[in-house]
């Protein structure tokens, strides 16, 4: 993982000092330590009239080729479930409304460390699947055939669908 080397508010080099209990990258000239946060994300946990699970296939890195919920990065000034609907748009080309939110997870990440994740389980309300944006294929799959699943958190968010939201016992879900 690359790692910052100047102020992002003067360019000056940033070193390491103690602040607030523990090692942080630090500006000498603007006196400002850099904060660094977890990056958030959401993904989508969408289900059809016979219980099957909306996944698309990944064509971007990292993990492509593999299958996941749809979902991807908030935008500034947009809300977590303004940004589950947006994303659900770009990957799927379909439409929804948010039901209910499934949890908060992290999930390790080389390009950003953590990523701060909310999965949403929503109902599809138009549209015609098809894959866009960063997907290469866009598919329901029955809960008892789900292909193996890119990240841990998108497979820990169907699960907890699958055990809480339906009838459906029977699913394994793997990464």
């Amino acid at each position: 993982m690359r790692s910052k080397k100047f102020c992002h508010f003067c360019g000056h080099r940033l070193i390491t000092k103690f602040v607030d209990g523990r090692s942080r990258l630090y500006c000498s000239r603007c006196r400002t330590p850099l904060y660094e946060n977890p990056i958030p994300a959401v993904c989508t946990v969408v289900v059809d009239d016979q219980a099957g699970l909306l996944l698309v296939k990944r064509n971007v890195a990292p993990k492509i080729g593999s299958w996941c919920l749809p979902g991807g990065f908030m935008e500034l000034g947009e809300t977590p479930e303004d940004c589950a609907l947006r994303e659900l748009k770009e990957e799927t080309g379909l439409s929804g409304r948010i039901n209910t939110l499934l949890g908060v997870t992290t999930n390790p990440s080389q390009s950003y460390h953590t990523v701060f994740l909310a999965g949403f389980h929503i109902h599809p309300t138009t549209g015609i699947p098809k894959p866009g944006d960063d997907a290469s294929a866009v598919a329901f799959f029955p809960p008892q055939k789900l292909p193996p699943i890119a990240f841990e958190s998108h497979a820990r968010f169907i699960r907890i669908y699958y055990s809480g939201y339906s009838t459906h016992t029977d699913v394994i879900v793997t990464t």
